[in-house]
């Protein structure tokens, strides 16, 4: 016997039913997308790798997904390198491509590319799938999708304050509660300042990003192999944990970071953002979190992630201003800042918490029971009207028996069943079943339209 197919680890096939849902996703935060003034552009699936190499600090190079050079690939390999099996060099002469890590980058790599055609600032939004070489668990996959939204060409805050106001629309819509939790990676750099560890922000930024995964105590024991002295991280401590209310944390903060020029800078930033996204009248919970780090080191002022307040999973949404990001590619001085909504852990967030509205996962509205020819002759010329009306639906393509029609309606989860024998076709009519009720009424055409309208 042939051994079954199988997907790699960390993908997924999707259902029609899953794929109802999922565009229900996209189409929802594409409206939204749409609604402050996006526009949509695409790149491809693979990027050249020096494109992306770098860009995600030493873990992510580690997670991006190369691809191998056609044909043979190892014609250009050192034979010392293979004997070593120095994979880490071995990159360079086997490999030219990478699957794209997530979306900014590529949207740096077509800033600097396409900049003589754009004009800025430059609002774009972007849904495609990424890859990671990540270990799968539960919402976390190696292929999963992205929906990006970023605004470049402008240093204002308003920016920020439209994305956290973008983000409370989306979930909005959803009906999700979440939080929003806010920081600055200025803050970030001050406290690395104060605890006398200024060189070593890029492994405390990566440290602290875990804590939600292994805790202060593994993240403590972290930083000190990394080489940070226990009087900075008893000094670190009191910094990430602090409590209060947001104004209360600010406080604290400004009281703490007095000697940082560049931590009160941060403060400042994050002041303007909290209040202003705050006098909006958010239905979100906004938060200050300055154990928030966003181990990506391309961020270099606000950053943010989002929480569902209901469900037990990681980050939905992320993002942040990322000053010097388009600078790797020879355009120096062009600010940006952006959000990605996690498409696939919203997924699985609106499937635990079964938020999707009825007429989601409805597929077609009407089938019409094949009698034979004659009456699927004029099936068909009624369905020309009905989709024309914009209702969808079908005819059941063989005069099979009235149970097995009838079977695949409700299999499918169809409303409603129309049928057109002898006697519809001598009326003029059409005899439609609520699958649902169970009650069956005739209809002229044009009535029938109405009905399946409401």
């Amino acid at each position: 016997m042939a051994q079954k197919p199988s997907i790699p680890k960390g993908t997924r096939d999707f259902s029609p039913l899953e794929m109802a849902k999922r565009n229900y996703i996209f189409d929802t935060i594409k409206s939204v997308f749409l609604l402050y003034g996006f526009q949509q552009i695409e790149t491809p699936a693979m990027e050249n790798l020096s494109t992306l190499m770098g860009k995600y600090g030493e873990e992510g190079d580690k997670l991006l997904f190369k691809i191998l050079n056609s044909g043979d690939f190892l014609k250009s390999a050192p034979d010392e390198l293979l004997a070593r099996k120095d994979y880490i060099h071995l990159i360079t002469k086997v490999s030219e491509k990478g699957l794209r890590y997530d979306l900014t980058v590529p949207f740096a790599r077509y800033v600097v590319q396409h900049r003589n055609d754009l004009q800025m600032p430059f609002k774009r939004y972007q849904i495609q799938p990424v890859w990671r070489a990540d270990r799968p668990q539960r919402g976390r996959y190696r292929e999963f999708y992205q929906c990006d939204a970023d605004v470049v060409g402008s240093d204002s805050l308003v920016n920020e304050v439209e994305l956290v106001s973008m983000i409370d629309e989306v979930f909005k819509r959803f009906g999700i509660n979440i939080v929003i939790k806010l920081n600055n990676r200025k803050i970030l750099s001050g406290i690395a300042e104060v605890i006398g560890a200024p060189d070593k922000i890029v492994d405390i930024t990566v440290a602290i990003d875990k804590i939600d995964k292994i805790g202060f105590d593994n993240v403590n024991a972290e930083l000190a192999q990394k080489g940070l002295s226990q009087q900075a991280l008893d000094t670190l401590r009191p910094l990430l944990t602090l409590s209060g209310t947001n104004q209360e944390k600010l406080s604290t903060l400004e009281s703490l970071l007095a000697t940082s020029q560049v931590g009160q800078l941060g403060i400042e930033e994050l002041k303007y953002v909290l209040s202003t996204a705050q006098s909006l009248g958010l239905k979100s919970e906004v938060e200050l979190d300055v154990s928030l780090a966003r181990g990506l080191n391309y961020y270099t002022g606000t950053i943010l992630e989002v929480k569902a307040l209901d469900v037990e999973m990681g980050s939905i949404t992320g993002g942040g201003r990322y000053d010097n990001l388009t600078g790797v590619f020879g355009m120096d001085g062009l600010s940006g800042v952006g959000i990605s909504f996690g498409a696939d852990r919203i997924f699985d967030v609106l499937n635990t918490l079964d938020l999707y509205p009825a007429d989601t996962i409805a597929t077609t509205k009407v089938i019409f029971i094949n009698f034979g020819d004659k009456e699927s002759q004029c099936c068909l010329q009624h369905m020309s009207q009905l989709r024309a009306a914009g209702i969808s639906c079908e005819l059941y393509p063989e005069p099979a028996k009235m149970k097995k029609q009838m079977n695949y309606a409700n299999a499918k989860g169809t409303p409603y069943v129309a049928m057109v024998g002898e006697s519809e076709l001598t009326s003029g009519t059409i005899s439609i079943k609520d699958m649902a009720t169970g009650a069956q009424q005739s209809y002229t055409l044009d009535v029938a339209i109405e009905m399946l309208k409401q």
